[in-house]
């Protein structure tokens, strides 16, 4: 297994959800992590969650539908550190809606954060990571691979995100850079939270994948030996909700 000693992390929508537990989680293991999300309050509350390392943790605020923030991130990561060894993009947006009367801006917006946002900072951070021999992790959903009533415009978005995750794998796999997208079923984070309000179910995030198991299993994922690699992963919860 592959120590995390001198690893340089860089993990989006960490302040809350499943970005959050990766973050703290590779911080444990002795990554040097940047923390990127919108919320200044919540990452400065994420930094707070680790009794030990602290110094490992460093906070980033940017708004990945904003390039020119993104860019801005790029630049104060590059001050920090001297190298990227892997980037996770966990940062997402979802609206629901039948395709009939969803706005197209809405549209717009999540294409932005879930799409657009992702390829922007890989374009930005693959120098570091091609000579670092890197990882790189999509957090995607089951929305990705099977597209629900209501949920188009977040689906094609997710499906978006696969196609990107697979062809940057055929390019970058020669020069030792992995590639690997999570397919999540229901998580227990905010955003479900929403969608179970949108859905009219009542929210028991007990009963769901819980972000730390997430972390966990990633954890150990990316510290598998240079010798292989998972290109893709699905979770879904283990108790399945009743149907309507």
């Amino acid at each position: 297994m592959q120590s995390f000693q001198d690893k340089i992390a860089v993990v989006t929508g960490a302040s809350s959800g499943v970005g959050k537990a990766l973050a703290l989680r590779l911080a444990e293991e002795g990554a040097q992590v940047c923390l990127v999300g919108r919320n200044v309050t919540k990452l400065e509350a994420a930094l707070e969650c680790v009794p030990k390392g602290k110094e490992r943790l460093r906070a980033y605020v940017a708004d990945l539908t904003i390039e020119s923030q993104i860019s801005e991130l790029v630049e104060r990561v590059k001050q920090h550190f001297d190298h990227v060894d892997i980037l996770i993009h966990s940062a997402g947006v979802i609206c629901l809606g039948p395709t009939e009367s969803s706005p197209a801006t809405e549209f717009d917006w999540q294409y932005r954060c879930n799409v657009r946002g992702p390829y922007v900072l890989t374009q930005a951070l693959l120098p570091s990571l091609r000579a670092r021999r890197g990882q790189i992790v999509f957090i995607n959903s089951s929305a990705g691979i099977s597209a629900k009533a209501g949920a188009g415009q977040y689906a094609a978005t997710k499906h978006a995100l696969k196609a990107l995750a697979d062809s940057l794998r055929e390019e970058v796999n020669a020069e030792g850079v992995r590639v690997l997208s999570v397919y999540l079923g229901r998580t227990a984070t905010p955003m479900q939270q929403e969608v179970h309000r949108f859905e009219g179910r009542p929210y028991r995030g007990e009963t769901l994948i819980q972000p730390e198991e997430v972390a966990d299993l990633l954890v150990n994922l990316l510290s598998v030996q240079n010798s292989a690699e998972v290109t893709d992963i699905t979770l879904r919860p283990l108790h399945k909700p009743l149907k309507d």
